[in-house]
């Protein structure tokens, strides 16, 4: 008979050979970058979703708890760590996170709800664990009035009523007390918001430039209603007011290529606020290569209702990086090698994305063809048709696919907010 006693081979989707790693490894390359739920080029959105709730089981508990903590914090992701949160619950060793993790990952309101959703997605009748109980409800003490009304309506299953009446926290005053009455009763004062402005069906650009005037707009909200705002009718200087006072907060660089493509009259405020928000690191001396995917699995939406990319990501961080190294040249690769133009800004992302046909994904050609350099940094999804060479370097990992080929030698980063540019300042700092 054939036998059972070989060493399994690991491959890309494309078919180059891929790393064996192990499960935690597994976990953030599958969480860093994941919309849950959403499909990816390779992958539909309920293989990656599985694929997490096993190796949670594969993990200590601890180290499970780190990865959300990291991905709610760092990677300004919203739903994968209520998911790991969730299966983390399942065990003994898992509930004993409870009273570090939900403060960290419940950072609205409507976490609170989501988490539930997810904790009963399978099972409507499973009753929750006291931990859960007491630590997911310690979090209502965080939020006020205004917090609990903007996310309190909508045709959502669980509502903040339902979970304040199932967790059962204790108010830490009066005040409080009197809080959580009025939302259990529907008591709640009407958040002044742009949703509930624009649902009044009054003047449009009256409401815009009140809402601008009176800073009643998020980041987010800013930038997603630009275009809105241009079609009520609101004065462009209105608008760029509202642009320069645009805080960071959680937003991603993403969010601004998003917001330009729609609206190219206001890029250079929404340029120059990009730089703003993401300035500050320490130049790193050295030549510097970036190395982009601009294969076609790079040019899949993020998700079904985004016209986002994971090659605009990866633009995005490109246009940091061309901030942060001074002796600095970028290349696309797909079944060729070009190198763009040394240009800065949203400038240098239209020069990534048209400097060639997003074709196959021949990474290790690419690598081999590049010209010497004292850092290279590839930013990809790693899904290369052929063998990658083993080097140092950095493998910015965009995307949850099973596997990868920036392990060994290479310095792997999974996730594609800034933040993965800060891990290779913070390395190169260690090393002397």
């Amino acid at each position: 008979m054939a036998t059972l006693n070989r060493l399994r081979k690991f491959f890309t989707h494309e078919g180059a050979p891929a790393a064996r790693i192990k499960p935690l490894a597994q976990l953030e390359r599958s969480v860093m970058s994941c919309l849950l739920w959403e499909s990816e080029f390779y992958e539909d959105g309920q293989t990656i979703g599985q694929r997490i709730a096993d190796l949670v089981k594969a993990i200590p508990a601890a180290d499970v708890a780190r990865v959300a903590i990291q991905a709610k914090e760092e990677m300004r992701l919203r739903h994968v760590p209520l998911l790991l949160a969730r299966e983390l619950m399942r065990t003994k060793e898992g509930r004993a996170q409870a009273k570090g993790l939900f403060g960290r990952i419940v950072l609205r309101p409507d976490d609170i709800t989501e988490f539930l959703s997810i904790y009963w997605k399978d099972n409507k009748d499973e009753p929750l664990a006291k931990q859960v109980k007491r630590w997911l409800g310690d979090t209502f003490r965080k939020f006020d009035e205004y917090q609990l009304a903007k996310y309190n309506g909508g045709g959502k299953a669980v509502k903040l009523r339902d979970a304040l009446r199932i967790t059962r926290p204790k108010p830490a005053s009066l005040d409080q007390s009197e809080l959580w009455r009025k939302l259990v009763k529907g008591e709640l004062a009407t958040p002044d918001t742009w949703e509930v402005e624009l649902s009044k069906g009054g003047d449009k650009k009256a409401a815009w430039t009140r809402l601008l005037g009176e800073g009643k707009l998020g980041g987010l909200a800013m930038l997603r209603n630009v275009r809105n705002m241009t079609q009520a009718g609101v004065g462009d200087e209105e608008i760029r007011a509202g642009l320069r006072e645009v805080k960071l907060g959680r937003l991603l660089p993403i969010n601004f290529i998003a917001s330009a493509r729609h609206n190219p009259r206001f890029e250079p405020e929404l340029e120059a606020k990009f730089f703003e928000c993401f300035a500050g690191r320490e130049p790193l001396v050295g030549k510097t290569v970036i190395l982009v995917d601009v294969s076609g699995s790079m040019a899949a939406r993020l998700s079904a209702r985004s016209e986002m990319t994971r090659m605009d990501v990866a633009c995005s961080l490109a246009v940091i990086g061309r901030e942060m190294f001074g002796d600095l040249r970028v290349f696309t690769f797909s079944n060729d090698l070009v190198e763009v133009p040394g240009r800065r800004g949203f400038a240098l992302r239209d020069a990534i994305t048209s400097s060639q046909p997003h074709g196959g994904t021949e990474l290790g050609k690419a690598i081999e063809s590049l010209p010497a350099r004292d850092r290279l940094i590839v930013i990809t999804d790693e899904q290369s048709h052929d063998p990658v060479p083993q080097m140092k370097g950095y493998m910015i990992n965009v995307a949850s696919a099973r596997n990868g080929v920036g392990y060994g030698q290479w310095l792997h980063i999974n996730g594609w907010s800034d933040k993965v540019l800060d891990y290779i300042v913070k390395y190169e700092a260690t090393q002397g």
